[in-house]
């Protein structure tokens, strides 16, 4: 990351952590590796938010086509999608 885009940030991490984590990537690999770290995290946690926020938006009375599940539901769109594909094909070679 250029430095112009990063700031200092003065984190208390203990000892034992520490070297862990230089174990793992090196002393000139911290900043990396708890910038990855950081990252990850606030994407899930804005993710379990989503998610908590979007609970109970999802109506079944609304989907009946999913009510014998969405496997049932794709086999039937692609058994369509051939059907007509092969309707297509005959009607092509009768021409």
């Amino acid at each position: 990351m250029p430095k112009s885009l990063s700031r200092r940030a003065h984190v208390v991490l203990p000892v034992d952590l520490v070297a862990e984590i230089d174990k793992l990537v090196g002393k000139r690999g911290r900043s990396a590796f708890l910038t990855e770290l950081a990252q990850r995290e606030i994407k899930i946690r804005r993710q379990r938010e989503a998610l908590r926020e979007a609970a109970g938006s999802w109506k079944s009375d609304d989907h009946p086509e999913l009510a014998h599940g969405a496997a049932a539901w794709v086999r039937q769109i692609r058994d369509f999608d051939t059907r007509r594909f092969e309707e297509l094909e005959r009607r092509r070679e009768d021409k």
